[in-house]
């Protein structure tokens, strides 16, 4: 009250001493060009506006003395402590195999046997079909008997030959002879064995394409055979994670069609970036021992590109925006009454969102009290009523 007096007291002397001055309007001041009379209209204001600012804070102090209403605004709070924040990207993906594929017939012919079903699990090598072979086979059982003449004569001859008797024309021809006539053998061989139709890998046929008893050829699918065992999603990442997204990183599988969530790890990552869409692709190893993930399926893959093991995080709702741009927020810092806080703004530093969850680089440490619920109602300084449920 002692320092709204004395302001009083020098706003007066300071009044008195501008004469006639202080009865002329800012305007007339003004107009009059006098900078003299200008500055000391200025300091005589300033000087009334401290004076008026000391006063209200006397009569607001008084009100809430007086007063027996808490006017003090509401609000909840919330604790900081540093936990583990785990930020993911989450991208679009297509289950696929590398062992899906038709198998095409290498000989053209009548499909005389079919020895599978859909369904049916083969192993690598596995006979599927049979071609008829038109004849080959007693054309290499006469190739064979031949063979096996040329080979004796050779023999024959070579033994001679050791001995220094006959010819070398003799030798070098018996031994060429059995030479082709193995060669032959073996041609004929490869050819019978491409009348037989046998499994590239382990899986399942999933589709028997062509019935017994057709006419088939090179280019025409018989079988249709899936590994199930060897899955893996295949997505595209923006280039602006080609640092964070690397072989190893932890992922989670979302299949929406089976309602499944699966865990893995990046296996493979690209080393091209497609200029059409500034992305590379990955692969993501899925596990899939039931057998239900089936190629083509649509995942959604969230791929774990940073991690924080004392991260500060807080809802992005308390987070508000001055005229500079900084965010900011309020803590609530105690007054020594109980369920009383005075709300202290802090500009913070924010760096990956997850849900509505944000994580603080500065401003804010464990073990800080922030205004939650009510926090874009108070101001700098004013004093809250604590309500926590």
């Amino acid at each position: 009250m002692k320092k709204a007096i004395t302001l009083f007291a020098a706003l007066l002397i300071l009044v008195s001493c501008g004469g006639d001055e202080s009865k002329k309007s800012v305007e007339d001041l003004i107009a009059e060009g006098n900078l003299e009379s200008i500055r000391a209209r200025r300091s005589a204001i300033k000087l009334e506006e401290t004076a008026i600012q000391q006063q209200l804070k006397e009569l607001d102090d008084a009100i809430k003395e007086l007063d027996s209403t808490d006017n003090s605004a509401l609000v909840t709070t919330q604790n900081l402590n540093d936990t583990i924040f785990k930020h993911f990207i989450e991208i679009q993906g297509n289950v696929e195999t590398k062992q899906n594929v038709i198998i095409y017939p290498e000989y053209q012919g009548v499909l005389t046997r079919v020895l599978v079903k859909e369904g049916d699990r083969v192993r690598k090598g596995q006979l599927l079909a049979k071609i008829d072979d038109g004849g080959l086979g007693s054309q290499l059982s006469q190739l064979d008997v031949q063979a096996q003449l040329a080979k004796t004569t050779y023999e024959r001859q070579k033994r001679l030959w050791d001995q220094k008797i006959g010819s070398e024309i003799q030798f070098l021809e018996a031994k060429t002879n059995y030479e082709s006539a193995k060669n032959a053998v073996d041609q004929l061989k490869s050819q019978l064995g491409k009348t037989s139709i046998r499994a590239p890998f382990s899986g399942v046929i999933d589709d028997v394409i062509t019935d017994q008893g057709t006419v088939v050829a090179p280019g025409q699918g018989v079988f249709r055979i899936v590994n199930l065992k060897d899955m893996y999603i295949k997505a595209d990442v923006p280039e602006r994670f080609l640092a964070s997204v690397t072989p190893g990183k932890e992922v989670a599988i979302e299949i929406p069609m089976l309602g499944q969530t699966l865990m893995s790890t990046v296996r493979q990552t690209g080393n091209y970036i497609n200029p059409n869409n500034r992305s590379f692709s990955i692969e993501v190893d899925v596990p899939n021992n039931d057998g239900n993930v089936k190629p083509n399926l649509t995942a959604k893959v969230k791929i774990n590109d940073y991690s924080n093991e004392s991260a500060i995080l807080i809802p992005l709702n308390v987070i508000s925006e001055n005229a500079e741009n900084q965010q900011y927020v309020y803590k609530a810092i105690s007054n020594g009454e109980e369920d009383k806080a005075v709300a202290e703004r802090m500009i913070i530093t924010t760096g990956k969102t997850q849900g509505d969850l944000i994580e603080v680089l500065e401003g804010l440490n464990a073990g800080d009290v922030i205004i939650v619920e009510g926090a874009r109602s108070v101001k700098d300084g004013q004093e809250v009523k604590i309500i926590n449920y």
